[in-house]
């Protein structure tokens, strides 16, 4: 029996050499555009996530509850994840055997992990004006994280 990682490592050789994985990795246009998509998944997800975790910091919007922000902004953030969720799914069937062993990406996936627990517990339990200004900050660091290391990905060898 395989071990977890082994697993993991196999998985990701399967995907690399899959015909979804070659054909985004070979093709002069469709790994270019997916990733175009992920980089706009990414920026209506951190927008809207950053409207609600500055006004959770008492920032901006102080006119407007949490609840009228979130109200807003939450359909928005949920249309971003699920755009970069996909993409970026398609992207890594692409690079799934480099990337196993990339440090960035295995850090932007432990703070896309936290981020989700993050929002979580926020949205899943009563809140503090305290632990709401500890969440939105939480959120943003945690995001500016995943966008960090999402980039230095490419940069960095395994």
């Amino acid at each position: 029996m395989l071990s977890g990682n082994k697993m993991l490592q196999s998985f990701c050789i399967w995907l690399y050499g899959s015909g979804m994985g070659t054909a985004i990795r070979e093709s002069i246009w469709i790994f270019p555009i997916i990733e175009t998509v992920h980089v706009l998944g990414i920026a209506l997800l951190a927008g809207t996530v950053s409207l609600l975790d500055l006004r959770l910091l008492g920032i901006i919007l102080k006119s407007q509850s949490v609840e009228q922000v979130a109200r807003q902004v939450l359909p928005l953030t949920w249309a971003g994840f699920g755009v970069m969720l996909v993409s970026g799914f398609l992207l890594f069937s692409a690079e799934a055997a480099d990337s196993y062993g990339n440090i960035p990406f295995r850090i932007k996936l432990v703070l896309m992990g936290l981020a989700g627990l993050n929002a979580l517990v926020f949205h899943r339990n009563p809140v503090t004006p305290l632990r709401a200004r500890l969440a939105g900050g939480c959120s943003i660091t945690l995001w500016a994280g995943v966008i960090c290391a999402g980039r230095a990905i490419a940069y960095v060898s395994k």
